[in-house]
């Protein structure tokens, strides 16, 4: 198959410590899952669990079965430590005293 009959896109990951940003091109048609399993994303960080991560495109999240595009970046997201919601009400709070 030609690159012309490929898609680019690019897989994204990042840790507090580690930041990865993978160019791999696939078959028009191909899901995220595809991929982020194509990218060899998953042998770098064993830690993710995409039964449990959620991923998205350019910062929307979406289903493993997404049909990608042409120039998407794929980004597997970590899980929160915390709330956002419950953080900024304990911050809101050290503030009022």
């Amino acid at each position: 198959m030609s690159l012309e009959q490929r898609i680019r896109i690019e897989v994204a990951h990042a840790r507090p410590e580690r930041q990865v940003v993978l160019t791999i091109d696939l078959k028009p048609g191909a899901t995220v899952k595809t991929a982020i399993e194509c990218s060899g994303i998953l042998e770098q960080f064993p830690e993710i669990d995409l039964a449990r991560n959620k991923v998205g495109i350019f910062g929307s999240v979406c289903g493993l079965d997404r049909i990608i595009t042409s120039g998407d970046r794929v980004e597997i997201y970590r899980p929160l430590l915390q709330d956002p919601k419950d953080a900024r009400r304990r911050r809101a709070a050290k503030n009022v005293r």
